[in-house]
């Protein structure tokens, strides 16, 4: 498999050499608007390479992404270029939007015309926003972003810290944009099966204090990190790479990415397998992650800067009422996600949170939401 990366600056360089130590690929080119940076990034990987799974790691121009299977697209400002590292700003990463935007609105038709049939992979951030953007540009629906899966990780990170234990052994999503109005699941977050709610209440701890700081920890990771480094770019690497091996891999891998969300026409970042791409049918894991109320919140924040397609977003959404009235009635009206939680006053306490946070949580039917967000 061909992938190809656009940008070799340091979110670039991380996902090729993520890519490269991963074999994710067996052949990656770097395209940059430099090509000397391009053509010495791939060779300080080449010199590598003989150490990892077999790949080649090539330089090139955009007409080289030809037969390319997946086009990740990192180029553009980051944070601290573009002003957006105050932890008070509520726009957070969305600063960043208009002028990504008209880089982005330069670069997807060359990538279009060179691999027409590449599933574009949007890294840079704003990535939500930027992937409606590179959806528009490109002409079709094969676009996604990383979406909240590094959330995600982070989130799974510090609750491993906190309770001194293998990240590996937590269940945690972080969904929605990847920015300031992320939402926790902290209802349905485990540590080997055991909610993180009744770990909470043997510990003697209150919900509230160990939610505060971790929030603060996740939502806020990216500056913490480029006030010490510069950029935040291995964790988003890493993530990149794995994105690309879900293309070749026989497993249906589950990840908080954002692609677009028929029901709610607009990219969003909600748990999938294999995405919710043309290329495979839609499957969300579990489908009521896609209909908290802090969903509408986080898809407000991310329209409410991008017109012109924010207006008929909330259009669609309106027209959209009866269609899931109707989902509603054929499932038979199944039980909430909270409803299998076990009973606790933690569990209860979580649910609580979550209805407070960023405009409040709750599972309800699409008709009450879209009400709700209309």
């Amino acid at each position: 498999m061909k992938v190809g990366i656009i940008g070799a600056g340091r979110v670039g360089s991380a996902c090729a050499l993520a890519a490269v130590v991963r074999g994710s690929a067996r052949e990656i080119v770097l395209v940059d608007r430099t090509r000397k940076r391009a053509k010495a990034v791939a060779t300080d990987l080449r010199y590598g390479s003989p150490l990892c799974p077999k790949i080649s790691v090539v330089d090139g121009d955009y007409e080289d992404l030809a037969d390319a299977a997946l086009v990740m697209i990192t180029a553009g400002i980051n944070e601290k270029a573009g002003g957006a590292t105050d932890r008070s700003d509520p726009k957070g990463r969305l600063r960043l939007l208009d002028t990504n935007a008209e880089i982005y609105r330069d670069i997807v038709p060359q990538i279009v015309r060179a691999a027409p049939r590449a599933v574009l992979l949007v890294v840079t951030d704003p990535p939500d926003p930027l992937a409606d953007v590179a959806r528009t540009s490109a002409g079709h629906d094969r676009v996604l972003s990383t979406g909240t899966f590094l959330d995600s990780l982070r989130f799974r990170v510090h609750l491993a810290e906190h309770f001194d234990v293998d990240a590996n052994q937590v269940e945690a999503q972080v969904i929605g944009e990847h920015g300031v109005s992320q939402v926790f699941l902290w209802s349905s977050a485990r540590i080997a099966g055991v909610p993180i709610g009744k770990l909470i209440e043997q510990r003697g701890e209150t919900l509230d204090s160990v939610c505060k700081q971790i929030e603060a920890d996740v939502r806020y990771a990216n500056i913490t990190i480029i006030e010490g480094n510069d950029a935040s770019q291995f964790g988003i690497g890493i993530v990149s790479a794995r994105i690309a091996s879900f293309l070749t891999s026989v497993f249906f891998e589950c990840a908080a990415l954002a692609s677009r969300f028929e029901p709610i026409f607009l990219l969003s970042a909600i748990p999938s397998s294999r995405w919710s791409l043309p290329l495979w049918p839609p499957v969300c894991v579990p489908p009521q992650y896609a209909r908290p109320k802090p969903m509408q919140m986080a898809m407000a924040t991310l329209i409410k800067p991008t017109t012109p397609f924010g207006a008929p977003t909330l259009a669609m959404l309106r027209l959209a009422q009866p269609l899931f009235s109707r989902e509603r009635t054929s499932q038979n009206r199944r039980q909430d996600f909270y409803s299998s939680l076990p009973s606790s006053s933690q569990s209860r306490d979580c649910r609580a949170r979550e209805r407070k946070q960023r405009g409040s949580v709750t599972f309800l039917s699409y008709s009450d939401d879209v009400r709700d967000a209309a």
